[in-house]
């Protein structure tokens, strides 16, 4: 079994979790590789003694297993790019706060790679949401877990998003922006602006707006199989669109539409895991906060 690490901006004492890590794989003969990221963030923090392999040609992230995400759920999304359209099934180690998509806590390392090298796991397929205009952006890195948004760039006056479904208007948005929301992220940004929640398997998009000035405004949602597009205009030359937590400004002249990408993102979920646990754990439900 070939396994990547990835990893961000690390600290000093999340080390011992990643040397259990590193400890469990190489216990179960697993060959460990790292994303250039991660070696980097590692020779900052620590040297490791453990046999672990650079990503090559020869064994590039096409040809791993798993890839497990070491951090918190911003982690987990810029896994999810670093991983693409290879859909290489991702693990969360969860060393952040809130993990939503990073789930396997610390404590439960040695019991989660048993359960990987078992074969003792089920893959959640995600959808992703892909933004498509004339002009290139992003990079090219065009797709999201989460969401895409518009916002105005400063303090200025609110703007308007003028919205199509297949083409057909809906509605135009005065407001400070507009989300949408994959499934998946339908318990961050969205939710925070008043959108619903959404099992991850729906297969939907949430249209939520940001401030909106008309009260009667409301989220609304639409199958993911639709295509929608945009036209914005405001008192700024530029605005600010969103692709999860990458973000760059543009001119109100170019068209934005998005869709469903062409691939997903291929999600480990461990046994005794389930998504309504997540809910009530993370967002406190059925809990008293009086006393």
């Amino acid at each position: 079994m070939k396994v990547v690490l990835h990893g961000l901006k690390l600290k000093a004492s999340q080390f011992t979790h990643i040397e259990n890590l590193l400890s469990e794989l190489s216990r179960h003969s697993v060959e460990i590789f790292l994303t250039n990221r991660l070696r980097k963030e590692l020779k900052k923090i620590s040297s490791i003694d453990l046999p672990i392999k650079e990503l090559s040609d020869e064994n590039g992230l096409a040809q791993m297993d798993f890839l497990i995400s070491i951090g918190g759920d911003g982690t987990m999304l810029d896994a999810i790019c670093e991983v693409g359209s290879h859909e290489i099934p991702i693990l969360g180690l969860n060393t952040g706060r809130l993990g939503f998509l990073a789930t396997v806590a610390t404590e439960d390392i040695s019991k989660a790679v048993k359960f990987l090298v078992e074969g003792d796991y089920q893959i959640e397929s995600r959808s992703l949401i892909s933004l498509h205009s004339e002009k290139t952006l992003f990079d090219g890195l065009n797709f999201a877990l989460n969401e895409f948004t518009i916002h105005k760039r400063d303090t200025s006056s609110m703007i308007t998003v003028h919205t199509y479904i297949d083409g057909t208007y809906l509605n135009s948005y005065w407001a400070d922006g507009l989300i949408v929301s994959t499934p998946t992220g339908s318990t961050g940004y969205s939710l925070s602006c008043g959108g619903p929640l959404i099992s991850p398997e729906a297969k939907n998009f949430v249209i939520t707006p940001v401030s909106p000035h008309n009260l009667n405004v409301r989220p609304i949602i639409v199958s993911d199989e639709s295509e929608i597009s945009f036209e914005i205009e405001g008192r700024s030359k530029k605005f600010l669109i969103s692709l999860d937590s990458r973000s760059t400004s543009i001119s109100p002249k170019v068209r934005l539409t998005v869709k469903k990408e062409k691939f997903s993102a291929k999600l480990v979920k461990l046994p005794e895991y389930h998504f309504f646990d997540t809910l009530r754990q993370k967002l406190n439900w059925g809990f008293d906060m009086r006393n």
